[in-house]
């Protein structure tokens, strides 16, 4: 079982810090504390696949997710994002927090290759969601992951991509699941947002990589 109640996870993460100047081609989103601990509190309570695991975050940001994985007991996250100013602040919130079993890499995770496969046991990522200029990168990510990954790879995406995502993973020869189906509230951020803020149907999915084929 996880070691902190959800609502306790939610509360810590609620304290971290977020993009300074988020990058609209990069569709830089802070994951709400209250969809991170509702994820990472189902990982570790329905799969076990946080306590003691070495898990990879793809698509870092400023930490969200890698901290919640710690706070559930991973023996060490490693977090890789492309964007520089994104991973100062991550860098700042682990060391805040004062923890030594968390690092965060600047690499873009489409160009990880050979070196980072098959080293974690779970991968946890919220990807963009390919929305603006770069559509099915959400897709990329997971494929990405399951070459990272041994075990499990987590991952949320658009509802109204579930269709295609059930058939990229029969693809990859990989078990896809939709875990659960959450509303993601993304606050206003850029200049072309009409509200201050929209809930998005989003599906949190699990895909089982032990015998995958990529």
């Amino acid at each position: 079982m996880p070691r902190l109640k959800m609502k306790n996870l939610e509360e810590c993460l609620q304290g971290l810090d977020g993009f300074e100047n988020p990058k609209v081609q990069l569709e830089q989103y802070c994951t709400p504390a209250h969809i991170a601990s509702c994820v990472l509190y189902n990982i570790q309570a329905r799969y076990d696949d946080l306590d003691g695991k070495l898990v990879g975050d793809l698509g870092c940001g400023c930490g969200m997710l890698s901290i919640g994985a710690f706070l559930l007991g991973s023996s060490l996250t490693i977090g890789f994002e492309l964007d520089p100013e994104a991973l100062n602040v991550f860098h700042s919130n682990i060391t805040e927090m004062e923890i030594p079993t968390i690092d965060g890499i600047q690499e873009n995770v489409l160009s990880l290759g050979q070196k980072w496969e098959n080293v974690f046991d779970t991968v946890i990522t919220n990807p963009p969601f390919g929305t603006k200029n770069n559509p099915g990168l959400d897709i990329l990510f997971i494929k990405a992951g399951i070459h990272l990954a041994t075990n499990a790879v987590y991952s949320l995406h658009k509802t109204s991509t579930r269709e295609y995502i059930s058939k990229k993973a029969k693809d990859w020869h990989v078990k896809g699941q939709v875990v659960a189906e959450l509303k993601y509230n993304i606050e206003s951020s850029y200049k072309f947002h009409k509200y201050q803020s929209k809930d998005i149907q989003v599906d949190f999915w699990r895909f089982a990589v032990e015998e995958k084929e990529t």
